[in-house]
């Protein structure tokens, strides 16, 4: 037995070191395709920046009307998504089985939020949620049509007066994208009370209302013909139907306006979910008007919102850049006003919505079932907002000349140090302490990672943060307690700065950081105001 262990032992160890090199070989001539998968991208300095302002400037206004932040799992339970999103549910992520649950990757923060307000026995809150969601659609980058993005989603759940938390929303959501600096858009708004009275008034079976919505919401997009086609040769709607719910959702215009029109169909106002729906817009149309937003909105009867769980009113926020181009002419204007590439000139070819909402009054009591007696819990009023970060981006990009002067770096002030000769060590040693000065202060600085550094390259260093000051550590001066505190960017390279003491360094970088602001803004807050 021996005999036989000493004669394999060679052929094993030659077997693996023969499969060892082998190994090496395939490793070294590995290839990667060094893309981000379909759907996706990845956010530079200068773009995580603005987009972290603008998470920024939605989180203040949040806070400012009562919203308390959650988070939840960025994959829930497969049954949990299933079945709320109508049409749209083949584009939900599944996972594969871990541990013998199903799950799924979230499609919205809606139905989460739903679900954590049905968990934890939740009968009122204002909350707001900033997350990534995900979805298997056909991307087009072109058209802001992504499979990884950011919503920032402000929600009200409880019982209050009718329409005061509609009415709140739509304040938030025209207060958001001012906040933002866009000023040219409009919300298109509707109910789905209203819609389904006129599908029923118009002949429309129970089974195929869904269907068929989803089809008229295709209008921002596509001409009437386009989606009467659809609806009677895809959805096999009668052609008299088609052209009854035509003469519908063609109607748009102001609150008061569509309100009056509406009133004045004995038909519409016959039915008793168009009724109540035009009674709601009517109570609506009183505190938006008070809320001084009544202009922003449009009563935009094609507007349909193809997700299931809506109940009450929907709406969407669109710019003149959210519809696609009218012909090829257009789309190359706008695409020639980009500086990049089609892959990043979203902002040019159609970006659709940039904020989207609506009232789902039934979501969480699906979620709560029926008790022991089998009789069913009653669900929590919701109504929701949600901006999409992706598609608001991609317009305030457009500013670019504030765009280019966006820095990626914060740093204040570079430290450095100017000497030389003999027993000259570049007081790397010092200006950690100096840098560690400022930073206790609040300060944000930065110095060169070479013990002997030379003036020039930190020069250079200090131009490609665009830091607007330089701490200057002397051989001569900074033994004497005293540092040289220079304005960069003047291009008077006579100055050799202001000479102060170590102790008083604190407070004058922060009076010279003061005295170079502008109007009190810096390049970001004017880039969001669109100044």
């Amino acid at each position: 037995m021996s005999q036989s262990i000493s004669t394999s032992a060679p052929s094993s160890q030659a077997a693996a070191a023969a499969a060892g090199v082998a190994g090496k070989k395939a490793k070294e001539s590995q290839q990667f395709n060094l893309k981000t998968p379909k759907g996706t991208k990845d956010w530079a300095d200068k773009d995580m920046i603005i987009r972290e302002a603008i998470f920024n400037k939605l989180t203040s206004l949040f806070k400012s009307h009562g919203g308390v932040t959650i988070d939840t799992p960025v994959f829930e339970l497969r049954e949990i998504l299933a079945g709320k999103y109508g049409e749209d549910s083949k584009l939900i992520y599944n996972l594969e089985d871990q541990g013998g649950e199903l799950t799924s990757l979230r499609y919205d923060l809606t139905v989460p939020f739903a679900r954590y307000v049905a968990m934890n026995g939740i009968s009122n809150i204002k909350r707001y949620h900033i997350a990534k969601v995900y979805r298997r659609d056909q991307p087009a980058m072109t058209k802001g049509r992504m499979r990884e993005f950011y919503q920032c989603d402000f929600d009200i759940a409880g019982s209050y007066d009718s329409m005061v938390p509609d009415a709140e929303i739509m304040n938030i959501l025209v207060s958001g994208l001012t906040g933002l600096g866009i000023k040219d858009f409009k919300i298109k708004l509707n109910h789905r009370k209203i819609l389904d009275g006129i599908f029923q008034v118009c002949g429309v079976k129970e089974e195929d209302v869904r269907k068929v919505s989803s089809a008229v919401d295709k209008l921002d997009k596509s001409p009437w013909d386009a989606v009467k086609k659809e609806m009677c040769e895809e959805k096999n709607q009668p052609e008299d139907v088609a052209d009854k719910i035509g003469e519908y959702v063609k109607i748009n215009g102001t609150l008061r306006d569509v309100l009056a029109k509406l009133s004045s169909d004995p038909t519409l106002m016959a039915n008793e979910s168009a009724k109540q729906g035009i009674d709601e817009i009517t109570t609506m149309a009183d505190y938006v008007e008070a809320f001084e937003v009544d202009h922003y909105i449009s009563f935009d009867m094609s507007l349909a919102r193809g997700l299931d769980y809506y109940t009450g009113v929907i709406y969407e926020a669109v710019t003149s850049q959210s519809a696609p181009p009218k012909d090829a002419a257009e789309k190359k204007a706008r695409v020639k006003k980009s500086k990049k590439d089609d892959e990043d000139a979203s902002e040019y070819v159609g970006v659709g919505s940039i904020a989207a909402g609506g009232r789902y009054d039934g979501l969480v009591g699906m979620f709560l079932g029926t008790n022991s007696k089998g009789k069913k819990a009653p669900s929590i009023p919701c109504v929701g907002v949600s901006f999409g970060v992706e598609r608001l981006f991609s317009l305030i990009k457009q500013r670019a000349e504030l765009a280019d002067k966006i820095r990626a770096s914060s740093t204040q002030v570079y430290v450095m140090a100017f000497g030389g000769g003999e027993g000259w060590n570049g007081f790397l040693k010092e200006r950690m302490a100096v840098a560690a000065k400022l930073w206790k202060a609040g300060i944000e600085c930065e110095y060169l990672y070479k013990a002997k550094a030379n003036p020039r390259k930190q020069f250079e260093a200090a131009e490609k943060s665009g830091c607007p000051l330089a701490v200057i550590l002397g051989k001569e001066e900074y033994p004497q307690g005293q540092v040289r505190v220079k304005v960069l960017g003047t291009g008077n390279e006579k100055d050799d700065g202001e000479l102060v003491s170590i102790g008083d360094l604190v407070e004058v970088v922060k009076q010279r950081l003061e005295d170079q602001k502008h109007d009190g803004m810096d390049d970001v807050t004017r880039l969001l105001a669109g100044l």
